[in-house]
């Protein structure tokens, strides 16, 4: 190990085996554990108590184990705004990557559980997004590179109609009298926008913030 400066970290991660030994490898770098989470719902308050310098975050956490993690961090740079966070895990959600990366503030990092090959280059990382920077594994790059520039492009005429109104704030119902069309049939449309746009299963509201955001980018 290279000396480095001692970092204050909050490591969230489900798996009690997994947590307990990135407590030990953060302790043998030098580092400070001031929490080990298994999951993200007391996160905002953790942090506001213990001002960690960089928060540690798994992708996949109680209780459905698809996406919380990242939008936890998500919210957690909206509730603290210039919080580093360093996603640590198995799996590489582009979308939500994508608008974790697209905060301006900086100190953000995903790196790929497999692809560590030393404590180093953990604590490299953790150096990096604690001074507001960025490290980011290359395959996170290669699947941020390689992802459809225009993520609209499989949306049908329809599906691009309704989306367009979501992006407008409407409701279901509102874009239901808009396209003289029943309510059941604008929540397919919409579930079928939010499957194309490989927005998985969440909260509805901020599927329908990805989704607008997809809109607005194209």
């Amino acid at each position: 190990m290279t000396s480095a400066p001692s970092l204050r970290v909050i490591l969230v991660e489900d798996s009690v085996l997994l947590r307990e030994g990135v407590v030990r490898l953060l302790e043998e770098a030098g580092h400070h554990c001031v929490g080990a989470l298994g999951d993200a719902g007391d996160l905002v308050a953790q942090v506001q108590e213990q001002q960690p310098q960089v928060v540690v975050m798994d992708v996949r956490l109680p209780p459905s184990f698809r996406d919380e993690g990242i939008r936890a961090a998500l919210e957690l740079r909206r509730a603290i705004p210039g919080t580093p966070v360093l996603v640590l895990s198995q799996y590489v959600e582009t979308v939500y990557a994508r608008e974790l990366l697209a905060d301006a503030a900086g100190g953000v990092g995903y790196l790929l559980k497999d692809r560590l090959t030393s404590l180093d280059d953990l604590d490299e990382a953790l150096q990096r997004v604690a001074a507001g920077g960025t490290a980011l594994d290359p395959e996170v790059v290669r699947r941020l590179i390689s992802a459809p520039r225009d993520p609209l492009v499989s949306l049908t005429p329809r599906e691009r109609e309704v989306l367009e109104l979501v992006a407008e704030g409407r409701s279901n119902a509102s874009i239901a009298d808009r396209l003289t069309i029943g309510v059941g049939a604008v929540e397919k449309h919409v579930s079928s926008v939010f499957a194309k746009l490989g927005l998985n299963e969440s909260a509805e509201d901020h599927r329908r913030v990805l989704a607008v955001l997809a809109y607005l980018q194209r």
